[in-house]
């Protein structure tokens, strides 16, 4: 199995749904999101050897999100696009896009497609930039060890704990909705099943919380979604 990880940005659910099974079968790793905004909380949390990134997404569309993509790291894009090919092709360039393709398009040139632009990239995917360190007064998360400790008591967190830990730590004191929540930790697939969310919301709570049921670290605010408050260490 290929540890190339990519990062599908495709807002049509039934594309999205099949290039993933797609490109899951040909042995990558994939991420998927419906929107430029969750796919680059997603690529700050893991980041992507490779972006497939449809250029009309509702919101920020592909040729903006192209230039935040790559203020954080110069990780090839393959723009998704059904619009003009000249047109696309004049901005993606001028914005830095490593390669194009038409929908619809034939599967076996979008994976002929990917080598070409992995090989040209001469990245190396043994090495990827790592995410951001977080220190939040007694709480420290080390995301490239995969470490989180607790006023120096240190937490083993399962992946999924960990990303959703890292998620809102991220924007402490900002609330995120449970909507944000699914995509940027879950992905797009899930947006349906908030359970997912509250299951591994009391889960994190009994790891972290001196009382689970009166938080005080990750807390709720109602109708709305969660926040993680800082606390002194």
């Amino acid at each position: 199995m290929s540890s190339i990880h990519i990062l599908l940005v495709e807002d049509d659910a039934l594309m999205r749904r099949s290039l993933t099974f797609s490109l899951e079968q040909a042995g990558y790793r994939v991420n998927t999101a419906a929107s430029a905004e969750d796919g680059l909380a997603l690529a700050q949390r893991d980041p992507p050897d490779l972006i497939l990134l449809d250029i009309g997404l509702p919101g920020m569309d592909g040729l903006e999100a192209l230039s935040h993509f790559q203020a954080h790291r110069s990780t090839p894009v393959i723009f998704l696009t059904a619009r003009r090919r000249e047109l696309d092709q004049a901005l993606g360039l001028e914005l830095g896009a490593d390669d194009y393709i038409t929908k619809p398009f034939d599967l076996e040139v979008l994976l002929a497609r990917l080598k070409t632009v992995l090989r040209r990239s001469q990245r190396s995917v043994d090495l990827p930039a790592l995410p951001t360190r977080l220190t939040l007064g007694d709480l420290e998360i080390d995301p490239s060890a995969h470490t989180v400790a607790v006023g120096g008591r240190p937490l083993d967190l399962p992946p999924r704990e960990f990303d959703l830990l890292y998620t809102l730590a991220s924007e402490a004191g900002h609330v995120l909705s449970v909507h944000d929540l699914l995509a940027r930790v879950w992905g797009a697939e899930y947006q349906d099943q908030p359970q997912v969310v509250y299951v591994h919301m009391r889960w994190l709570r009994e790891k972290l919380e001196e009382d689970p049921h009166r938080p005080r670290r990750i807390v709720t605010v109602r109708s709305v979604g969660y926040k993680l408050e800082q606390q002194e260490a």
